[in-house]
C-alpha cells in the first residue's frame, strides 16, 4: 500500500538517483557514454530506480502534481526492466540528459515547498487500488478495450486513468 506519508521519501530517493545520474555524466559525451559500460548500466539502473520511485508515490500526489507526466517516467522504468533488450542507447542519453534534470528539478521543488505534515494528514481524494484488485481490472481492462469499448466506461468500471488504459 503506498501512504502518503512515504511520499516525501519516495522524493528523496528521486531526487537522490536523479543527482546520480547528473554526477555519473557530467562532462560525458554520448560516445564517451556508450563505450563505458559501467556508467552506461549505473545510468540504466539509476533510471529505473527514478521510475520505480515515481511509481510507489501515492495516486493522490500523482493527481495533486500532475506537471510531471508520472506515466512516462514509470513507462521508462517499465521497458527498462521489461524490454530492456529494446531500449536504445540514444534514448537512455537523452532521458538522462535531457528529462532527469528537470524532473529533479521540479522534485527539489516539491520537497521545498510541501507541508509533508499537512499532505500526510490531508484527505486522500484518491483512493488507493490493492495490487491484485489493480492486476484484476488490468486485465479487465485489456479486454473491454479488445472489444473497442470506450476508454471512458473503461476508466469508469475499472477505476484506471486514460494514460493506463491507452498503455494497454
Amino acid at each position: 500500500m503506498r501512504e502518503k506519508q512515504r511520499d516525501k521519501g519516495r522524493l528523496e530517493d528521486i531526487l537522490e538517483y536523479s543527482d546520480n545520474i547528473i554526477e555519473l555524466l557530467e562532462g560525458m559525451t554520448f560516445e564517451q557514454f556508450v563505450k563505458d559500460k559501467r556508467t552506461y548500466y549505473a545510468i540504466m539502473k539509476n533510471v529505473e530506480v527514478v521510475g520505480e520511485a515515481s511509481y510507489m508515490l501515492t495516486k493522490a500526489f500523482k493527481k495533486a502534481h500532475s506537471e510531471i507526466p508520472w506515466n512516462v517516467v514509470q513507462g521508462m522504468r517499465h521497458v527498462l526492466v521489461h524490454d530492456y533488450a529494446n531500449i536504445t542507447s540514444e534514448t537512455l542519453y537523452d532521458t538522462a540528459v535531457n528529462n532527469i534534470p528537470e524532473l529533479r528539478n521540479q522534485v527539489a521543488k516539491y520537497l521545498t515547498d510541501i507541508n509533508w505534515d499537512e499532505w500526510a494528514q490531508s484527505e486522500d481524494s484518491f483512493p488507493e487500488m490493492d495490487d491484485s484488485v489493480r492486476e484484476n481490472n488490468i486485465e479487465l481492462a485489456r479486454k473491454m478495450k479488445s472489444d473497442n469499448i470506450s476508454i471512458e466506461l473503461i476508466s469508469k468500471y475499472t477505476g484506471l486513468n486514460a494514460d493506463e488504459i491507452s498503455s494497454l
